[in-house]
């Protein structure tokens, strides 16, 4: 029975597809077709690249988009929605033998009369975006969206903001692609000039010292909000290193919230006054694609002990497999402070479910990275045995949050769990008002669902 399923959903794609090349005729891309290998090139993942739809659709405009969504539902054909392809696991923004609708030519940039507002088409990336506005003295912060453009289920244009459709709104700030497809984000701005960024590189052995740097920035960030960092330990080219990516949106060389991670030696450093744009530019190279790739992420109170132990349990779980053929294995713990926490309340709040929490809180991301398929199970193995075991060492302690991060997220994990019961409920009860035959819960498989069905 199965099977025959698959048949029939592979000849109804196999429809709409045809119907989708009369309709919007060169947007349309078959299997057979270089550009469309040249297209499945662009996901960041090997698992998402390998992936492979009936067809792919480039839409120039979210009517086209709209056209697209409303011929795979008229079929009910599976679909899947790309924007920048950065997801790890298959599926996410990929979909096998359904249509993938590709956002990529959905990339207009412009900021309004006043500046203070940039229009971003949800077919950019963040580099696009860095690179329009540093020429302008501009930058945005990706979390600070004013307004959205969104298709829902019957395929209307809808406008989503604090006054305009304020639940749906709320709950595309956190609700993954359970309400519609997102086609334009207006996201608030500022001024940005120059600033300090940049990667240190240490040896493993200072973790002890990086760790009371990081407290102690945790502890003082408050009083000084232009500071934010990221602290990780990898093993590179044969060896342990622990980096520390920082930065100080103003142009000051030695802001002394970082003191105490300016007195760790390090063994290289490309630290300096410079531009967003140059420093996306630069942690780009450090994220590459054209691996096979998994994240998995877990959230707690901030907590020195906890630190120290989650990185002895990383090591002792990924030395049986960190010389495997191109693997890179890392840890990434990033804070959020309590500056960060007070925002989740502004502009109606979101369905994250932090805006009470007790912080600062500190976010672990396992980021690896591996060549072969026939390791596949190995990695997704260890990977989740450090994620189990930091949890339970962080309930005994007393530090556990049950907060996921979506975008760090493996699949798998439940992550609208991690909002509370009560979120939770809301976001169904907004999907059902929205999209009240599931089409988004159904049709749409990939990335996280909201288990209404």
């Amino acid at each position: 029975m199965s099977n025959t399923r698959q048949s029939l959903s592979q000849a109804s794609c196999w429809v709409a597809c045809n119907l989708l090349e009369l309709l919007l005729k060169d947007d349309v891309f078959r299997p057979t077709t270089p550009a469309f290998q040249q297209q499945q090139s662009s996901y960041w993942s090997n698992q998402q690249a390998e992936t492979h739809p009936a067809c792919r659709v480039l839409p120039k405009s979210p009517k086209e988009v709209a056209a697209a969504y409303l011929v795979a539902a008229f079929f009910h054909c599976n679909f899947a929605v790309k924007g920048g392809g950065h997801a790890a696991f298959a599926g996410a923004s990929s979909i096998q033998q359904g249509i993938n609708i590709d956002l990529q030519r959905l990339n207009s940039t412009g900021v309004n009369s006043n500046r203070n507002v940039t229009q971003v088409g949800a077919g950019n990336r963040w580099i696009d975006v860095y690179q329009y506005l540093t020429p302008q003295k501009l930058a945005v912060v990706g979390g600070r969206v004013s307004d959205i453009g969104v298709i829902l289920a019957n395929g209307k244009i809808v406008n989503a903001n604090v006054n305009t459709n304020p639940d749906l709104y709320w709950a595309l700030r956190g609700g993954g692609n359970n309400f519609g497809i997102v086609t334009r984000l207006d996201l608030e701005t500022f001024p940005q000039g120059d600033m300090l960024g940049g990667v240190n590189v240490y040896p493993i052995t200072a973790n002890a010292s990086l760790f009371e740097a990081y407290q102690d920035f945790v502890t003082n960030e408050s009083q000084d909000l232009d500071a934010a960092l990221i602290l990780a330990f990898a093993y590179v080219q044969g060896t342990w290193i622990a980096n520390n990516d920082y930065e100080y949106t103003k142009p000051i060389a030695k802001p002394p919230v970082f003191s105490k991670f300016f007195a760790v030696p390090t063994l290289s450093s490309t630290e300096r006054i410079t531009n967003i744009t140059d420093l996306t530019v630069e942690l780009t190279t450090y994220n590459p694609g054209g691996f096979r790739q998994t994240y998995l992420t877990a959230t707690f109170e901030n907590d020195a002990r906890l630190q120290q132990t989650i990185l002895d349990i990383f090591l002792e779980e990924m030395d049986p497999i960190k010389s495997l053929n191109g693997s890179i294995p890392a840890l990434v713990m990033q804070p959020i402070s309590k500056s960060v926490i007070a925002q989740f309340s502004k502009n109606g709040g979101n369905a994250l479910g932090l805006a009470n929490a007790k912080g600062p809180l500190m976010l672990i991301n396992l980021a690896v990275m591996w060549s072969n398929a026939a390791d596949d199970k190995k990695f997704y193995a260890a990977t989740s045995r450090v994620i189990q075991r930091s949890i339970s060492l962080a309930k005994k302690l007393g530090v556990y949050n049950r907060y996921i991060y979506q975008n760090y997220a493996a699949k798998g994990q439940e992550v609208f769990e991690g909002y509370g019961e009560e979120n939770r409920k809301k976001l169904v009860r907004i999907s059902e008002k929205y999209d009240p035959e599931g089409v988004f819960q159904k049709l749409q498989p990939g990335y996280f669902k909201l288990g209404r069905f």
